[in-house]
């Protein structure tokens, strides 16, 4: 018998990471990136991807043993690759304790190979994912909505819901990158490198990471301005080389840019800008690159053709530059991460099309950038406690 069904605006859940929830047939469609955006959408890539629930997460305190979410899930088929299934996660207390998967909803296919864009779509079916024989008592379920298909909530059910779940004291971290912050590769949606370092340093994290789409849009900037934040990372510039969107003149102007549109709003707010990761074909080639489906490789053009284009080794030394020299003056909690520290030459073995690390080299990202960022003198490491008051 199944339990009984938890409105969505039920006190007890809340779903983190959503930044809207628009509706959808019988139910909701969580995306990343706020309603107002929709008018202002560069590229449908980008709403394909916001509408990608990576990072996103269903909240709620139970006593129960059984959790049920009825979904239509649509995946996504790029040539030379099946479908993957999508991926739910369930943790208690923030800990991995189960994983479901679904695939009999619509797929997407997607070619891009030939340097036009063609999508096609075959039909599908709602799934029912079911958690049971969960630990008896009193605890906090979060499950992980797929990183890898768009999702329709139709109806969530549980036993012994309990009342909201505790406020706490967890600081609240966007992350806005690439396909590799967005994490396709990752085993599950609560192993994607955010994901892993957030879940280590025990803060609630929004993910902006969208596939092919990282390229300093204004509205990314006023949705992070705007949004309640306490920690912002910018992983900035392998989509620029992907699509060879911007050239060096503009690249900086964008950069300092997207920085002043947070600055309006969040001046003491510790940023930190993270260059990109190792890509070996476009670390001293400038893009585009495209993908035959197993390896990235670079569209070869003639130098005349390429003034001030970027490759990644500039990008690195621009986006240091910008950090240390020309705006820290100004900006003490203006902050910079090589990606190399990341993922590096030492790595490729993790690197298996030379652009996205695999699920291992994911895991390893966030644990360094966890390492990094959020341990004892990094630039998100908690604050001092305030000293006890003497009796």
């Amino acid at each position: 018998m199944s339990p009984p069904v938890i409105p969505w605006d039920h006190p007890a859940l809340s779903i983190p990471g959503a930044l809207d929830l628009s509706p959808a047939a019988d139910g909701l469609a969580p995306r990343r990136l706020p309603a107002w955006t929709r008018a202002q959408m560069p590229d449908p890539a980008l709403e394909l991807m916001a509408s990608m629930p990576s990072g996103v997460r269903l909240r709620l305190r139970l006593a129960g043993r059984r959790v049920e979410l009825d979904v239509v899930e649509t995946g996504l088929r790029f040539p030379g690759r099946d479908r993957r299934a999508s991926a739910f996660d369930l943790l208690i207390d923030g800990d991995l304790v189960a994983r479901r998967l679904a695939d009999a909803g619509p797929t997407l296919a997607i070619d891009a190979s030939t340097g036009s864009l063609t999508v096609t779509m075959d039909p599908g079916e709602a799934s029912r994912v079911v958690f049971d024989d969960l630990p008896a008592g009193d605890k906090v379920v979060e499950i992980w909505l797929p990183h890898t298909a768009t999702v329709q909530l139709r109806a969530l059910r549980a036993d012994g819901v309990g009342p909201p779940p505790a406020a706490t004291s967890q600081r609240s971290w966007a992350h806005y990158g690439s396909s590799i912050s967005h994490g396709m590769e990752a085993d599950g949606p609560s192993e994607t490198w955010p994901a892993i370092a957030a879940r280590a340093a025990g803060v609630n994290l929004t993910s902006l990471g969208f596939a092919g789409q990282c390229h300093l849009d204004g509205l990314v900037a006023r949705t992070l301005r705007d949004g309640d934040f306490d920690l912002i990372s910018l992983k900035l510039g392998i989509n620029l080389i992907n699509a060879d969107s911007m050239r060096e003149r503009v690249f900086v102007a964008s950069v300092h840019s997207f920085l002043d549109t947070i600055r309006d709003a969040k001046p003491a707010t510790p940023i930190l800008i993270v260059s990109p990761i190792l890509c070996p074909v476009a670390e001293d080639a400038p893009g585009p690159t495209l993908s035959d489906g197993a390896k990235v490789y670079v569209v070869e053009r003639p130098a005349a053709l390429t003034p001030g284009a970027l490759t990644l080794r500039r990008v690195r030394r621009l986006l240091a530059s910008i950090v240390g020299r020309r705006r820290t003056a100004g900006d003490v909690h203006l902050h910079h991460l090589d990606g190399l520290t990341l993922f590096d030459t030492a790595d490729l073995a993790d690197l298996p099309d030379g652009l996205h690390p695999n699920a291992a080299g994911l895991r390893r990202m966030g644990e360094r950038f966890a390492a990094h960022a959020f341990a004892s003198g990094g630039p998100f490491a908690p604050p001092p406690a305030a000293p006890a008051l003497e009796s």
